[in-house]
């Protein structure tokens, strides 16, 4: 009787050559083969290997020239060793006999082969790896752990896992193959991509630990709903009822909400509150400004029966113990809440994990935990989504309230008098316009004029300017300021994600070509809130950037999100980084979207055979 593989064993060797699970040791294929047969015909420009006999040698200076004979030809083939070592004179003498390999071509009249290879076995194709082990040890590693019935034991299907099988153990006719297409084929690449994320959702989610919850929430949102001037957007309809599921749920949520920039996540997050009511909900904002509007927000649309509070660090409003609703900064963080049944952080990649843990954590009762809603609104490839799902439930939220009207142009230095021309028409009918400089002071190394250095220059020509950024203490009160009665704002990209500005209509981004598409759609997006006209006009030294070109013909912040990483080649995971900060190796965040779906069900439906 064969005897049974012992698991731990197992592990064992694929954490010796440096992977977490057989599946990511077999995605991990050849870079390379090296093919032993001896060779039936001679080709010019080609790699052989083939037997030799040495029929004279010669020792002109840094070389050693060994003429020899093959069976492949009648004619001498010239063997020749740039820089030789002593053991080359030692293999290298009159009537030796070896198997060589090395690349045959044709110098003047001769045959030549330069710095061939001495084999000592023939007849296979051996595959080299790029592993921290020696190779050997590694392929023996791989032989003995990775086989179709492995690999459909991990949940693959068979035909997958033997396409990837034969990429370890390839005969003549798939190196054939291989050599014609210059590598894989599509077939191999699609089953070796969707084994790679398969392997990484399903591992992502054995980390996943659900808690029961302090309360289930089910109360109804329609209070809210019908005193909205507006009838919700497909994709808040859509995002609504995931919550409302969620939240009903013995155990406690954990959902990411990523909505595109205007798509109206604040009604989400006031609905959330009201399926809470009349429990207590938190809401954490990044900026004092953010808070404020959320808590006027709050106190505009919601009930007058749903109690609201303000928390920030240098003000309170309403009382914080009664509150049905607490909205409030990191300020939160640091005076004793009150039990809440529901934690929502808005703009969550703003704070840090420990920060966000701190909150949910004060307001546990031991084992039990309240809701949690991370909201953002930075988009997300879907792809990126589908991966993210393993450990945090995520919903996209497209569309937008009001039909966004955004002309996006890139300019240049010849256009900056055309530019001002269209900043005064804007302001002279009660607009305001955003002028965004990649710094603050004057600098050699970057190419573009500062707001120090520029400030001048629109005070000359303009009422009504305003100037703030991330070193500014006042920014908040600047920008409020600007809010209510500025004409023009000079600003860093702390305005990506800020105060709301409905008069404004223009946006101008200098050295748009230096930031990422997602920065830009952030700032394009703090236009045309409300349905107004706008204008988006990217400044740069580079009118011909095929990046900014591609941006300049959406405004859907997922498909922004995907042409990001196609551009940056994936970058954390928000950048197709899978957590040990290793990159995908045969996935493509950018374009897989089908193949990661596909593995999403795959892992989602394997979960319980394996929990069984």
């Amino acid at each position: 009787m064969k005897k049974r593989a012992d698991p731990s064993a197992s592990i064992e060797k694929i954490e010796k050559a440096g992977f977490s699970s057989l599946l990511e040791l077999a995605v991990h294929t050849p870079s390379s083969y090296l093919d032993t047969r001896l060779s039936g015909r001679l080709q010019i420009g080609e790699v052989h290997t083939l037997p030799i006999e040495v029929l004279r040698v010669d020792r002109p200076p840094k070389r050693l020239v060994a003429t020899v004979r093959t069976p492949l030809t009648e004619r001498p083939v010239e063997i020749t060793i740039f820089h030789p070592k002593p053991y080359h004179g030692a293999l290298f003498r009159v009537g030796m006999r070896h198997i060589v390999q090395g690349k045959i071509e044709r110098f003047g009249p001769k045959l030549q082969m330069v710095n061939p290879k001495k084999l000592s076995k023939t007849g296979q194709i051996v595959p080299q790896y790029k592993c921290r082990l020696r190779q050997d040890l590694h392929r023996r590693i791989v032989e003995s752990l990775v086989s179709v019935a492995s690999l459909v034991g991990e949940g693959l299907d068979e035909r997958r896992a033997a396409l990837i099988v034969r990429a370890h153990r390839p005969d003549a006719r798939w190196l054939g193959l291989y050599r014609r297409h210059g590598g894989l084929g599509p077939e191999t690449l699609e089953a070796l991509k969707f084994a790679e994320a398969f392997d990484y959702m399903r591992r992502m989610g054995k980390k996943r630990i659900d808690f029961p919850a302090l309360a289930t929430l089910n109360g109804p949102v329609e209070p809210l709903t019908e005193r909205l001037p507006f009838r919700l957007t497909e994709g808040q309809r859509r995002a609504l009822e995931e919550i409302r599921t969620d939240l009903a749920m013995p155990r406690a949520a954990r959902r990411m909400v990523v909505g595109d920039v205007g798509s109206g996540k604040t009604v989400l997050m006031l609905a959330s509150a009201m399926i809470a009511w009349p429990e207590r909900s938190i809401l954490m904002a990044p900026t004092s400004i953010l808070a404020r509007q959320l808590y006027e927000e709050a106190k505009r649309w919601l009930p007058e029966r749903v109690e609201t509070a303000l928390v920030t660090q240098s003000r309170e409003e309403g009382s914080v113990e009664s509150a049905h609703l607490l909205i409030g900064t990191h300020a939160l963080l640091y005076r004793k809440l009150p039990k809440a049944a529901l934690v929502m952080v808005d703009e969550q990649h703003r704070f840090g994990t420990e920060q966000r843990k701190m909150l949910e954590k004060m307001v546990s009762r031991g084992n039990r935990r309240p809701h949690y809603l991370q909201f953002s609104a930075t988009p997300i490839p879907r792809t990126q989504a589908m991966i993210d799902s393993a450990l945090v439930d995520v919903t996209l939220v497209e569309g937008t309230p009001f039909e966004k009207n955004i002309t996006t142009e890139v300019i240049g230095p010849g256009d900056f008098e055309r530019l001002t021309s269209h900043i005064r028409r804007e302001t002279e009918e009660g607009r305001q316009v955003l002028v965004v400089y990649p710094l603050v002071e004057e600098s050699e190394h970057i190419g573009y004029r500062s707001i120090e250095e520029s400030e001048a220059y629109w005070r000359e020509r303009f009422d009504g300017v305003y100037v703030t950024h991330g070193r500014d203490k006042n920014k908040d009160g600047v920008l409020q300021a600007f809010a209510e009665e500025g004409k023009i704002l000079l600003a860093t990209t702390v305005i990506e994600v800020g105060i709301s500005l409905p008069k404004l209509s223009t946006v101008v981004i200098v050295g748009a070509e230096r930031m990422g598409l997602a920065t830009l759609h952030q700032l394009r997006g703090r236009v045309s809130r409300t349905g107004l006209k706008g204008y988006c006009f990217l400044f740069t030294r580079d009118t011909k950037s095929e990046r900014l070109r591609a941006f300049c013909e959406t405004t859907n912040g997922f498909e922004i999100a995907r042409l990001d990483l196609k551009f940056r080649k994936s970058g954390d995971l928000l950048d197709g980084k899978v957590q040990s900060g290793r990159a995908f190796r045969w996935l493509d965040m950018a374009e897989d979207e089908a193949i990661v779906k596909e593995a999403k069900e795959a892992a989602h439906a394997d979960a319980p055979r394996k929990n069984q």
